[in-house]
Order: structure tokens, then C-alpha cells, then sequence
């Protein structure tokens, strides 16, 4: 199988503008084939899809999504061009879906844009102190850090995550096929995801209680 560089998805990006992971998975497909790569974009609706990517999306709703009784409650901005499309139910069921994932998946980011640099830069220190600690050789640990930082993004930004209902798919790739089937840019700007009790550590006696609880006495 023929090797896809960075350099390569990097061009094929450059001429279809589709998302960096669509590229890859494209070439990978194609089995590093250039122009074959292209045509697959195209024939998923990809590239036309990101050919609306500079588009205005000022439109859409703001979803909601309670999970648990009330253990987890989700809230997510996602946008789209027109008024129209903001008020079909297949938008709205894509917005749900959407809340729903990020309920289940706990993204921290949408995009890797939103990473910041202080973040990235903190786990590969920790990553490159786990390489060394493992005693693999020097000359290989650099390779191995930005391995692991990808496996990182993947599971810290929404758009990467495998969608929960369909994990063959990408978030980012459920957003592209809608984009291909309604013909608008569709985007999601911004998500909040709250859990009962998180970050808040139990009082000793509230903790017993709720064992107690539990053990039915």
C-alpha cells in the first residue's frame, strides 16, 4: 500500500477543500492515488460540500439534550444558511443527534483550531516522558509523541470523534453528508455538556449515605 504523507493529504486538500480527515480516508481508499482521490470526494458530495464551507451560516437552532434523569444535559449552537432549513425536522434531528453525542462522547473541543498550543504542548511532555520512561529509543520518540497527540485530538474534538450512532462515520463526515443532501453549509459553533456533580468532591457522610443508599438500608 502506498504510503500517505502529510504532504499528500495536504494537496488534496488544497484541491477539493474537503476536511483533512476526509482526505486521508480518500487517498487511503485509493491507495494514495491522487486523482482518484478527487474523484471519490466528489462522488461523495464532499468536495461540493466544502466548496460552502466559506459560506455565512448564520442560521439554526440552539438544541438541547437531557440524559440520565437529569445526570447530563447538553446544550449545542449549530448553524446553518437559511431560516427554511433551520426549521425542518431533518436539521432539528441532526441537532439532537448531535446533543446526544456529545452527552455520550464527552468531546472537550469542536475542531482542533480550538486546541490551545499550551495544551497540545503539556501532553507531549507528558507523552514524551511515558516514551522514555517505556525505554523506547531515542530516535523514535518524537514519532511516537505525535502519534499519540493524534489519537489525543481524535478523542477530544467533536468533529473527529467516530458518531455514536454510526461509528463508521466521523462527526465531521455526518456534517458533510447533510451539507451534500441540503445544499447549505451546516456548522456546529459551539457546545456546552454538564454533569451532575462533576468536578465537586462528595462529603464523607454524603457519601456514605448514598452507599447506604444503594445497599438498601
Amino acid at each position: 500500500m502506498a504510503e500517505i504523507t502529510a504532504a499528500l493529504v495536504k494537496e488534496l486538500r488544497d484541491k477539493t477543500g474537503a476536511g483533512m480527515m476526509d482526505c486521508k480516508k480518500a487517498l487511503v481508499e485509493k491507495n494514495g492515488d491522487l486523482e482518484a482521490a478527487v474523484d471519490y470526494l466528489r462522488e461523495k458530495g464532499l468536495a461540493a460540500a466544502a466548496k460552502k464551507a466559506g459560506r455565512i451560516a448564520a442560521e439554526g437552532v440552539v438544541e438541547s439534550y437531557i440524559h440520565g434523569g437529569g445526570r447530563i444535559g447538553v446544550l449545542v449552537e449549530v448553524n446553518c444558511e437559511t431560516d427554511f432549513v433551520a426549521k425542518t425536522e431533518e436539521f432539528h434531528e441532526l441537532a439532537k443527534d448531535i446533543a446526544m453525542h456529545i452527552a455520550a462522547a464527552k468531546p472537550e473541543y469542536v475542531s482542533r483550531e480550538e486546541i490551545p498550543e499550551s495544551v497540545l504542548e503539556h501532553e507531549r511532555q507528558i507523552y514524551r516522558t511515558i516514551a522514555e520512561n517505556e525505554g523506547k529509543p531515542a530516535q523514535i520518540i518524537d514519532k511516537i509523541v505525535e502519534g499519540r497527540i493524534e489519537r489525543y485530538m481524535k478523542e477530544v474534538c467533536l468533529l473527529d470523534q467516530p458518531f455514536v450512532k454510526d461509528p463508521d462515520m466521523t462527526v465531521e463526515e455526518l456534517l458533510n453528508a447533510k451539507v451534500a443532501k441540503i445544499g447549505e453549509k451546516i456548522s456546529i459553533r459551539r457546545f456546552a455538556r454538564y454533569e451532575r456533580g462533576e468536578g465537586l468532591e462528595k462529603r464523607e457522610d454524603d457519601f456514605a449515605a448514598e452507599v447506604m443508599a444503594q445497599m438498601g438500608q
